[in-house]
């Protein structure tokens, strides 16, 4: 579990972040949606400590950040995995160094144990075989797998994708957001995605907060989407015609499955 209390940060004296506090829990798929400028990508930097919150507390699992020595902020390092909104993949590299490259920086296992560990995640993803192309040489789909491989190679306990669907097709998208899910529930992370992509919310969304402004403005499941009267929510999500039309229909219904 992650637990964010009144995070605050400024750039030039604008406030970007305005008192947010959250919970993100343990083995679900955790979103932070919002407009862009919304505040979203410097809280999801702060919690990653990219950023430096100006103040407010940030623990994992009980461990509060601040507090933390340089060697224990290292230890909480090795537990996150990140997929980065553009993969952030080597091109020099092959698909194998790439996703050796987070064991090279904390393990000391044998070249042996490095190869097999690459394998079963690449197996995870269902990209067998790639082994020795290179990013250029595979699709964007086939290189987000690559990432999301690279992130959980270490078992991660927290993992935090930013846009992880960005610049994909929708079908390749639907496979991302599966691939997500069940390894949150594999390796029974705390998984934190930043997205607008309403289509991976509704997928996927079991815990969501909307930011707006720099301010929490809601936060349920995606279920509670369709029945609330937050109008912060209702604009971000109903925008367009055809979630106002399933909308209509799960209130019509009385449930969302």
């Amino acid at each position: 579990m992650i637990e964010v209390k009144n995070l605050y940060k400024s750039f030039d004296g604008k406030a970007v972040l305005k008192g947010i506090s959250a919970v993100f829990e343990t083995g679900k798929t955790n979103m932070i949606i919002g407009r862009s400028g919304s505040g979203k990508t410097v809280f999801l930097k702060s919690i990653l400590g990219l950023i430096k919150p100006d103040k407010g507390i940030i623990s994992f699992d009980g461990r509060i950040w601040e507090q933390m020595s340089a060697e224990e902020k290292r230890q909480i390092r090795k537990e996150v995995g990140v997929v980065f909104q553009g993969n952030a993949l080597f091109d020099s590299m092959t698909i194998e160094e790439n996703i050796k490259f987070p064991m090279r920086m904390f393990t000391q296992l044998s070249p042996e144990e490095k190869k097999k560990r690459v394998n079963e995640v690449l197996e995870q993803v269902n990209l067998e075989g790639v082994n020795d192309k290179y990013p250029a040489e595979i699709s964007g789909g086939m290189q987000k797998r690559v990432a999301l491989a690279r992130a959980i190679v270490l078992y991660p306990k927290y993992l935090f994708c930013d846009e992880p669907n960005s610049g994909l097709d929708p079908k390749t998208a639907i496979i991302i957001d599966n691939l997500i899910h069940d390894l949150t529930i594999r390796y029974n992370t705390t998984t934190v995605i930043n997205t607008h992509d309403m289509n991976s919310i509704m997928e996927i969304g079991e815990k969501i907060i909307l930011l707006k402004d720099g301010h929490k403005q809601w936060e349920g499941d995606k279920s509670e989407i369709f029945f609330t009267d937050n109008p912060d929510l209702n604009d971000f999500v109903f925008s367009s015609a055809l979630f106002k039309k399933v909308k209509e229909l799960v209130q019509k219904e009385g449930h969302f499955d």
